[in-house]
């Protein structure tokens, strides 16, 4: 069996290991969402490359595209609309 220094030891190391990682996810984490907020507050969708505002015309286009996804889809599944 294990002496108890050692239990001791590895226990402690683990929680050390542990909270090291937790520490290393939650800057990441962290890191992440700075970027995201960037990203979004610039317009930037792909890194330094600006994008416009969306246009009231494209917002339609687009609504207009998902319904026609969706009409396509119905057809390839067989469900009558």
């Amino acid at each position: 069996m294990l002496e108890t220094t050692n239990l001791v030891v590895m226990s402690a190391s683990s929680i050390v290991a542990l909270a090291m990682l937790g520490l290393v996810w939650a800057w990441s984490w962290k890191g992440w969402l700075e970027l995201k907020r960037q990203q979004l507050g610039t317009g930037a969708a792909h890194g330094d490359e600006l994008m416009p505002p969306p246009q009231v015309g494209s917002r339609i286009e687009l609504a207009d595209l998902r319904e026609r996804v969706k009409k396509l889809e119905a057809i390839a599944a067989g469900v009558d609309m």
